[in-house]
């Protein structure tokens, strides 16, 4: 099995998805703003490099955790998110859901060369990056394009 694309293909996946959301919802900026990030793990991949897995899993991780926090609310369980989710939105959560999980548990058989203070250094250094993002993309510059 090639991890390393497998990995690229699962975050292209989320890409595309969130890009697709921004179309029918708010505005393609903000996701595109907030799906910077993806694009570690997505090059990565492809190159066959072992980055793919820290920096994919470190960006799937947090992706994951949004849809499971939109999931909730949909459910009327929490309101840790909360908004108006259309049909089409309500579906894409389901297949980023779905790559996020798929991408998290492909890098975690994964096994890399990599030494552990790079492996954590890495995904510290992506989770940071994708928090970031998502905290860029609420800036009402970027927020109401």
């Amino acid at each position: 099995m090639n991890h390393p694309k497998w990995v690229a293909w699962c975050c292209l996946i989320t890409l595309v998805a969130l890009y697709i959301v921004g179309a029918v919802s708010h505005g393609s900026l903000r996701h595109e703003v907030q799906t910077l990030p993806l694009w570690g793990p997505i090059v990565f991949g492809f190159r066959g490099q072992s980055m793919a897995k820290w920096s994919g899993l470190a960006c799937l991780s947090i992706w994951l955790a949004l849809m499971l926090m939109i999931w909730s609310f949909l459910a009327g369980w929490t309101h840790l998110l909360s908004g108006h989710f259309s049909p089409i939105e309500i579906g894409l959560t389901i297949v980023i859901g779905i790559a996020c999980v798929c991408g998290i548990v492909l890098g975690l058989r994964w096994r890399t060369e990599m030494s552990t203070s790079a492996a954590l250094g890495a995904f510290v250094v992506f989770a940071a990056l994708q928090l970031a993002a998502l905290r860029l993309s609420f800036l009402p510059n970027i927020a109401n394009q």
